[in-house]
């Protein structure tokens, strides 16, 4: 092909991600990226969602990956623009969030500026990403565009990254985009499925333990049609939230803390368990004992990979293949035992159901964080979407708020950054704009990226931003004071975040009671726009609740 007849590299660039089925470019481009935007000025198929902030971009295409299991993109500029999206390739690649970084460069073929903004940037982003290139040439863009969707998307699902120099950007080509390969997960060995089985009929007190991989629509399906058929009662990690009904009878809790809780004491009463979906990235419920503690014990893993052995990790029986068919193998061999006894494992989450609920009706001012639970629950349909920054509220969340469908709660149990909340709502409003969504923030979490409300404004996006403020670092305070130490270093002051709001062309909303909560969490959710609800919350009895009190009433169980 003559070389009048070649295309420029940026819009075969393009190209590839149109063949992938890229509907948006979440970003803030700098001049390095300039034939690349052109480029994409010309898509009828994508659209660029210019944001406020490099980190904000990233946020929005890994949960757009969440929802939609295809790599959410995002695009940077070289040096401080791609240092901006560290964390935000940290959050996909732990919380296993399929994403594509694509970051500019200065030209590689000869200087024009010296060593001007130029950092090593793909051995910066290789420690944290399941693939990192540079394109040195025009012709090979096609196949490591390919490569990178490939690696993003399969399990366990996470970032990757392509650094696009100018000069690569601007040559010409021949090269096509490669189509998507149709691909099958192999599915678990059958005498695995046996061993598991096995251990099932064996056993007298089984339990489901549900993680992070088994968020999976297929996965769904089948781990429901398991537990309706043999009655075993099921509990899930942070990141597992929602993969079954949570309004289940067999449903015993979530993980939320790491011991001490209601469910820890299932856990503990359990001889068999059954772990769909682990992943050592989240931090776990503890259940296994390498001492002889619990010689009766036996850990099934059911994954696509193998365990990584971690020092509080080692299962006894690996199920390896894809879970959702790996469960449906199990639910056709397994039979209901008559010496199954799960009584004690069901008495403990009714009295978790109703520690909670006496809780949850104190209607103090400012709000009582179980209390603002309840009335989130109450609030949102059963399809509507609650996306968390970090803080101590997010374990109340993870406690307390019942999840009807899968990926209606999203958290962060692996990096557990903050910041999140609100960009992570925006690309939920994004791909599912029928459907309401709330982001949960503490007030610290929310200045990290709170100018994203204007990109919100400009987008036209139906959400509601509720903050729970205490003008407090408040988890990291706890802590301190849990810890025995003074408090020291953690409080600040806020703006008026009403005004806030408002400055940004959303509106703004202060609490001022427990009931009032209730009306503003309606308005906003009947309401079209961006929203803002600045809530008071008293965390004063976090310690008591969380650690004391629990384990009293557990133990006495």
């Amino acid at each position: 092909m003559a070389d009048g007849n070649k295309r420029k590299a940026s819009d075969v660039f393009i190209a590839c991600l149109e063949q992938e089925g890229v509907e948006y470019v979440f970003g803030v481009p700098g001049e390095e990226n300039l034939d690349f935007l052109d480029s994409l000025s010309r898509s009828s198929q994508i659209k660029l969602i210019l944001t406020r902030h490099e980190q904000g971009a990233g946020f929005m295409a890994a949960t757009y990956g969440r929802h939609t299991g295809k790599a959410g993109v995002c695009l940077s500029t070289l040096g401080p623009g791609a240092t901006n999206l560290v964390t935000a390739a940290a959050y996909a690649t732990l919380g296993g969030m399929p994403m594509l970084m694509i970051t500019g460069q200065k030209p590689i073929k000869k200087s024009k500026q010296g060593r001007f903004q130029i950092l090593d940037v793909v051995s910066m982003m290789h420690p944290i990403t399941k693939y990192a290139h540079q394109m040195a040439s025009s012709d090979n863009i096609p196949s490591r565009v390919r490569e990178a969707f490939r690696l993003a998307e399969e399990e366990k699902p996470g970032a990757t990254h392509i650094e696009l120099p100018e000069d690569i950007a601007e040559e010409r080509t021949d090269s096509q985009p490669i189509a998507r390969s149709l691909v099958r997960r192999p599915a678990a060995d059958a005498k695995s499925i046996v061993q598991a089985v096995d251990a099932l009929h064996a056993a007298k007190r089984p339990l489901l333990v549900i993680g992070a991989g088994a968020n999976r629509k297929m996965t769904s399906k089948m781990l429901g049609e398991f537990v309706e058929k043999t009655g075993i009662p099921f509990l899930t990690t942070q990141l597992g939230k929602g993969v079954i009904d949570e309004d289940h009878p067999r449903f015993l809790g979530c993980a939320a803390l790491s011991s001490g809780d209601f469910v820890h004491r299932a856990i503990e009463h359990a001889d068999c368990i059954i772990n769909i979906g682990h992943d050592v990235i989240e931090k776990p419920p503890f259940f296994m004992h390498n001492d002889g503690e619990r010689p009766d014990r036996v850990v099934i893993h059911v994954s696509t990979k193998t365990a990584e052995v971690d020092p509080v990790y080692f299962p006894h029986i690996e199920v390896i293949g894809d879970i959702a068919n790996a469960v449906w193998q199990m639910k056709e061999a397994v039979t209901a035992s008559p010496f199954w006894n799960f009584d004690a494992m069901l008495g403990y989450r009714a009295a978790e159901v109703e520690h909670t609920a006496r809780l949850a009706a104190d209607q103090r001012f400012p709000i009582f964080p179980p209390h603002a639970v309840q009335q989130v629950r109450d609030c949102m349909p059963d399809d509507g979407i609650v996306c968390l920054d970090n803080g101590v509220y997010k374990l109340w969340f993870a406690r307390g708020y019942c999840a009807r469908k899968p990926n209606t709660v999203l958290l962060d149990n692996a990096l557990a950054t903050m910041g999140a909340g609100l960009p992570s709502a925006m690309a939920s409003a994004m791909v599912y704009p029928d459907r309401k969504v709330l982001a949960v923030c503490g007030d610290g979490g929310f200045m990290m990226n709170s100018q994203e409300m204007e990109t919100a404004v400009r987008l036209g996006l139906n959400l509601t931003v509720l903050i729970l403020n205490d003008n407090a670092y408040g988890m990291i305070r706890w802590k301190q004071a849990n810890m025995g130490f003074a408090d020291f270093g953690l409080t600040y002051g806020n703006p008026d975040f009403v005004q806030y709001a408002k400055a940004y062309g959303a509106n703004g909303y202060r609490v001022e009671s427990a009931s009032h909560l209730a009306e503003l969490l309606a308005h906003c959710r009947d309401t079209p726009g961006v929203h803002l609800i600045d809530c008071p919350v008293d965390y004063s009895e976090n310690d008591h609740i969380l650690n004391t009190e629990i384990k009293e009433l557990s133990r006495a169980l």
